[in-house]
């Protein structure tokens, strides 16, 4: 089966989403399908409105058998403001609905602006049996890839992988409006096959009309050879770190609740808890402007990492008492899996989707969005009853063998593909 993907970044960039594609990606080629997957250039996250970021130097490559096509990000004049204001555009947009969803798009073809992914969509001679997109957050990259599915005449499906926010309904609060826009749920709609991360995920979807044939729930799967083994004491020797550790693990933001896991741990530090923090992933710029404003006592006992080998992450794992990430902005959150294959306890935010992947009680704990105070409270608890984390982590880690190994989710998407790509032909030929 010829196979194309999509996405907004693949490797070498690193990230959840792109993770998560190059895993899918890596095993179809392994099974003995054609892949490819078309993305931009964008090494780093910010390059899609900051031209000064990091690309990948590489346009073609390979990569486990996979076939990589990298397509520039473009950019407007003033960048750095054009595109977050095109974004904020689109959003009232969408509350105004006479504003029809074609002009949407079109717009939204600006964020990120990718010229030669487009032509080369309209204009290719390859053709695919299947094709799919991840991430409705970039739903420019995805609907260039809807618009190839329709051109070459085979089935599309969708990986939203939508950030349903904190808000009270999912969608309803104010960073959950730039995933869920109506030329987005469009996008969703119109796609032959909807995989969900959660069922919190699948539920939006069919509420706004989704056939629920087409929606099947399969988040993302973690294999555990590739992230258990690694040596806490190597970690804590090599930053001069001392136990109890607590772990921030991804993009380093607000949103992220990285900023809100700092004030946390700092709240422990006045009240006299012997704590320290690792901080680990990239770096956002208002994130790096607030951290360098904190006290150098506190940077004695917080330590900003930044992006680091995955051999590291893995030792900083094994090292940690618990993970913080209570983030808004995740559709499931991966780094849960990973820090449960290492025994420890997780604490998350309440928002949409990741409370189906998170137990309050059971295997973590969950606070609400940007409450300080409660994720301190939480960070006491896990630290003052050392032996019920213990066991959170390690329930964690039976129902990351139960429910979340790579093995059987990847059999499932396999099957998904040659079902839908063998409905298609049977469509196709009917059709004659």
């Amino acid at each position: 089966m010829r196979i194309l993907h999509l996405i907004q970044r693949y490797y070498p960039a690193r990230g959840g989403a792109e993770k998560h594609l190059e895993q899918i990606s890596n095993y179809l080629a392994a099974a003995g399908h054609q892949v490819t997957v078309a993305t931009t250039d964008a090494l780093d996250f910010e390059l899609f409105w900051d031209p000064r970021r990091r690309r990948v130097a590489c346009l073609t490559d390979m990569h486990c058998g996979v076939n990589i096509l990298r397509f520039p990000v473009r950019h407007l004049p003033a960048s750095q403001l054009a595109y977050p204001g095109l974004r904020r555009g689109l959003s009232f947009m969408s509350k105004a609905t006479f504003v029809p969803v074609g002009g949407m798009m079109r717009v939204a073809r600006y964020t990120p602006w990718v010229p030669d992914l487009w032509r080369w969509v309209l204009e290719s001679e390859q053709n695919y049996d299947l094709v799919a997109g991840m991430t409705i957050g970039f739903e420019p990259i995805m609907a260039a890839g809807q618009a190839y599915a329709r051109r070459v005449k085979a089935p599309f499906v969708c990986y939203p992988l939508t950030h349903l926010g904190a808000g009270p309904v999912p969608g309803a609060d104010p960073i959950s409006r730039f995933y869920t826009m109506r030329h987005q749920i469009r996008v969703v709609l119109d796609s032959d096959s909807v995989i969900a991360q959660t069922a919190a995920e699948q539920r939006f979807y069919e509420a706004r009309g989704l056939s629920e044939k087409k929606t099947s729930v399969i988040g993302p799967g973690i294999e555990p050879s590739e992230i258990i083994g690694g040596d806490g004491e190597r970690f804590l020797e090599k930053y001069g770190v001392k136990e109890p550790l607590i772990l921030f693990v991804g993009y380093l933001s607000s949103d992220k609740g990285a900023l809100a896991t700092v004030e946390a741990t700092r709240q422990l530090l006045r009240r006299g808890y012997e704590v320290e923090l690792a901080l680990i992933g990239t770096v956002s710029s208002p994130f790096r402007d607030y951290f360098d404003k904190l006290s150098q006592s506190d940077k004695e006992r917080i330590h900003l990492l930044g992006p680091v080998e995955d051999s590291e992450k893995k030792d900083a794992l094994a090292a940690a008492s618990f993970l913080s990430m209570p983030s808004r902005t995740d559709s499931f959150g991966i780094t849960y899996l990973e820090a449960w294959l290492y025994g420890i306890p997780v604490i998350a935010a309440r928002s949409w989707g990741v409370t189906d992947v998170v137990d309050d009680g059971r295997d973590g704990l969950v606070v609400p969005f940007g409450d300080i105070a409660a994720l301190a409270g939480a960070m006491r608890t896990l630290l003052d009853y050392p032996e019920e984390a213990r066991n959170m982590g390690e329930r964690g880690r039976e129902k990351v063998y139960q429910n979340h190994l790579w093995e059987r989710k990847l059999r499932e998407l396999g099957d998904i593909y040659q079902e839908l790509a063998a409905e298609h032909s049977v469509f196709l030929e009917n059709a004659r």
